[in-house]
């Protein structure tokens, strides 16, 4: 079944929709990086890590994501100069979504944003299960099953996804950059070596 499904930041003041939200339209992932753990340790929101360090993350092509409501609220933070942009709401500190740059076209999506909407129904109804368990090198404590060796079959659909968004021109209209100048339509900020370096301890393994 596919569908628009909606997803607002914790307040509500940031609002939007994925559209044809579908198992087979996105790719559902665990991450257990450092980088995303000190992103949401940034954003003093630990709160949605699960007990390993791990970020549920829905991936979608960028043209299926947009934001009706709260674009002035919407900011990046990148943990290193060349970093991903981690988007999030000024508001309350709700992450929005994961990017490189336009180039590589998609989003990744906390499922936090999806349960804060109204009459929301489970990820796992939506999306599926989670299809892949990363980077379990960086778990805290012992890390899940299937995280730490790269896992082939996952790889290789999301380079099949990321693939097919591309050709198909599902990379604009992008939801955090300008596709005139190829530069983010809202405030990004670069942590310092040492703002970055003060996360790392609150960071698995540890």
């Amino acid at each position: 079944m596919s569908r628009d499904v909606e997803l607002q930041c914790r307040c509500g003041e940031v609002h939007g929709w994925l559209r044809d939200a579908s198992p087979s339209a996105v790719s559902r992932v665990v991450c257990y990086c450092d980088d995303c753990q000190a992103f949401l340790h940034h954003l003093g929101r630990a709160d949605l890590l699960d007990a390993h360090g791990g970020s549920d993350i829905v991936q979608v092509a960028p043209s299926t994501l947009s934001f009706d409501r709260g674009g002035e609220l919407i900011a990046a933070v990148r943990l290193t100069p060349g970093g991903a942009y981690r988007w999030y709401a000024s508001c309350c500190k709700t992450p929005l979504g994961n990017t490189a740059t336009p180039r590589l076209p998609f989003v990744g999506i906390a499922t936090e944003l999806f349960q804060r909407a109204p009459g929301a129904r489970p990820c796992d109804e939506v999306f599926g299960a989670p299809r892949g368990r990363i980077l379990g090198k960086f778990a805290i404590g012992e890390p899940p099953p299937g995280s730490v060796r790269p896992d082939v079959r996952f790889l290789a659909r999301t380079v099949g996804k990321l693939l097919g968004w591309k050709l198909r021109g599902k990379a604009w209209p992008h939801p955090f950059f300008d596709r005139a100048s190829g530069n983010p339509r809202y405030p990004v900020t670069v942590l310092s070596r040492a703002e970055r370096d003060a996360l790392r301890p609150l960071c698995g393994p540890r």
